[in-house]
């Protein structure tokens, strides 16, 4: 015959397990005889009438409201879980099971391993390759003082883009003969405009 317990807490069970499938077992345990009342997924491979070796919860402290947890527990296969414990009260307020969910943390683990991969900072980019790629050089420094002074190239003033002349020039950028439209098209401005500030740089170098 079913224990009124297990008819009673099924439901719960059954839905916590679909909810986290495949990666969490939920267990309810005979709070009298430490033993296993109904287990959903099983992970731990676990049955009905099993030890429940529930005395780990003596040596936590509840975090309120009879529940222990979440705490750490190891598989035999050595994954780790994370578990949390609910201690279930008879109409008298005496405990009669105890309801368990434990998750597999590996998914989450490795899923958290491959975004801290993504998100590691790249290398530095070997300058060598790219010290003839002008045009590359163009969009590196402009891109970069766009980012530093929080405007599009659009919205840069005069004096922004005379400073920003000054780097490319520094950079050896007009000593290639395509230069200019490429300049220009990264300012956002026409290549008179290009040209008139280019001259202003020039006449104000010592």
């Amino acid at each position: 015959m079913t224990d009124p317990r297990v008819r009673r807490w099924s439901p719960v069970g059954a839905a916590i397990a679909r909810l986290l499938a495949p990666h969490a077992e939920v267990v309810l345990h005979d709070a009298a005889t430490d033993r296993v009342l109904a287990v959903w997924n099983p992970l731990s491979r676990r049955a009905t009438g099993d030890p429940s070796m529930l005395g780990e919860l003596k040596r936590l402290d509840p975090a309120g409201d009879d529940i222990y947890g979440p705490y750490e527990k190891l598989l035999p296969d050595g994954r780790r879980l994370s578990s949390v414990s609910a201690v279930l009260r008879d109409d008298d307020g005496e405990p009669s099971a105890v309801l368990c969910v434990n998750l597999d943390r590996t998914p989450l683990e490795q899923a958290a391993a491959l975004l801290t991969a993504f998100a590691a900072p790249t290398a530095p980019r070997p300058e060598a390759l790219f010290e003839q790629d002008w045009a590359e050089r163009v969009h590196q420094i402009v891109g970069a003082y766009v980012r530093e002074h929080g405007r599009p190239a659009e919205r840069l003033t005069r004096d922004d883009r005379l400073a920003l002349l000054a780097e490319l020039d520094a950079a050896g950028v007009f000593a290639v003969r395509r230069a200019v439209p490429v300049v220009a098209g990264a300012l956002k401005i026409s290549r008179s405009t290009l040209y008139a500030l280019l001259a202003e740089h020039r006449r104000s170098r010592p």
